[in-house]
C-alpha cells in the first residue's frame, strides 16, 4: 500500500544524510524504523504478558 508521509523539516536533513551514508532511500530508512518500532512494542507486550503469567502462577 502506498502512502505519502510528511517528514518534519528538522528531521529531513539528517534523514537525507543517513540515507546517503547507508546508500539507501529515506523511504527504506523510515520503513526499517517502523519495523524496529513494531518489534520493540511486540517484545514489550510479550515481556508484560510473561510477567503477568508469572505473577499469577508463582506462589
Amino acid at each position: 500500500m502506498a502512502m505519502n508521509l510528511g517528514v518534519p523539516e528538522d528531521l529531513d536533513p539528517p534523514l537525507e544524510k543517513l540515507a546517503t551514508e547507508e546508500n539507501t532511500s529515506k523511504t527504506a530508512l523510515l520503513s526499517e524504523g517502523a519495523e524496529l518500532l513494531m518489534q520493540r512494542h511486540a517484545r514489550r507486550r510479550e515481556f508484560s504478558e510473561g510477567l503477568d503469567f508469572v505473577m499469577t502462577h508463582d506462589p
